[in-house]
């Protein structure tokens, strides 16, 4: 038996709002469920799964390949958002009337794993105004085949914000874990940290939020697994080159 015979499938549902008859919604793979609380999920809907449908074709060009990343890119921020902390706040409409609203508290910022992580910064930017980027570099150590720390460039006050951690690829977790390491030696606390990702393997999630289990891990899907060479199956190929390159 070959070994992608003993690979997990990837599970299907109907996919479309409650209101529509079974037989009127399309079937389509969605995420696979893992069961950790600082897990979470972009809702599996029509919209989401023809983003990814678009990104993961390999017919796709690079033009529509980053215009679909960034509007998934897009979600995954407005969803991270949702995570931090507010504060109620009471303002006065222009008709004089009284609304009872909330604003954020504290500050945010944002840090890429390079370079692959740097495609979603601007959507970051997109939505909180002049937020500070910080960037992190890590590679594969050709002769050990373990993350290796490069570079690292952090705003000083890094601490006393809450951090969005950004990489789009998440197969075996080690450069994220990491990039979590520096963060946590640079005084930020675990429970201060999002992750934002794309695509995530079942293997990465469980590891990372095993080891993880004070911060929060927000993906818009996870995938059916890892092949032998460690990729993301089915996955969408390597993302830094088809957005910078291909």
């Amino acid at each position: 038996m070959s070994s992608s015979s003993n690979q997990p499938t990837s599970p299907k549902q109907s996919v479309g709002p409650d209101y529509r008859d079974e037989k009127q919604k399309p079937t389509a793979t969605v995420s696979t469920a893992v069961p950790f609380e600082n897990v979470h999920t972009l809702p599996q809907t029509p919209q989401l799964i023809a983003l990814l449908t678009m990104i993961r074709d390999k017919n796709t060009d690079r033009a529509d390949f980053i215009f679909y990343s960034n509007r998934i890119i897009r979600l995954l921020v407005e969803e991270g958002l949702n995570h931090l902390p507010v504060v109620e706040h009471a303002i006065t409409t222009p008709v004089g009337r009284s609304y009872a609203g909330v604003q954020f508290q504290g500050k945010i910022c944002g840090v890429s794993i390079m370079r692959a992580g740097e495609a979603m910064e601007q959507g970051l930017r997109e939505c909180c105004r002049s937020v500070r980027i910080g960037k992190i570099l890590i590679q594969r150590d050709e002769e050990t085949s373990m993350p290796k720390l490069f570079y690292d460039k952090l705003p000083e006050d890094i601490a006393d914000r809450w951090c969005l951690l950004l990489d789009p690829m998440f197969a075996t977790g080690g450069s994220a874990i990491m990039a979590v390491d520096v963060l946590k030696s640079r005084g930020v606390p675990e429970n201060r940290i999002l992750f934002l990702n794309l695509l995530a393997s079942p293997e990465g999630i469980e590891n990372f939020a095993k080891r993880f289990p004070q911060l929060r891990i927000i993906t818009a899907f996870v995938d059916q697994g890892l092949d032998e060479k460690n990729y993301i199956i089915p996955g969408l190929g390597d993302f830094g080159d088809r957005f910078y390159t291909m």
